[in-house]
């Protein structure tokens, strides 16, 4: 088992510190969909990094489906880059 997948499994059952090891390795790598599917299980810290990353790499798709979802910096960061 690698190191993600031992952290995911220690996510999954509960463990704060895999979660946020984990969302730290997902955003420093840029990995979208891990921070979706983290932020989909409630992380909001995998949210906020979904944001921020998206908003740097005007991936307007993902930021109008964060806002989609009641996300307001996605909404606002989204008014930001259409203007």
């Amino acid at each position: 088992m690698d190191e993600r997948q031992e952290l995911r499994r220690r996510a999954d059952s509960g463990d704060q510190d895999a979660l946020d090891q984990l969302v730290e390795l997902a955003g420093d790598a840029g990995d979208l969909a891990e921070l979706r599917r983290l932020a989909a299980a409630g992380s909001s810290d995998a949210t906020d990094l979904l944001v921020e990353l998206a908003g740097e790499r005007e991936d307007l798709d993902e930021l109008r489906r964060l806002a989609a979802l009641g996300n307001s910096d996605a909404a606002d960061v989204l008014a930001e880059l259409q203007e």
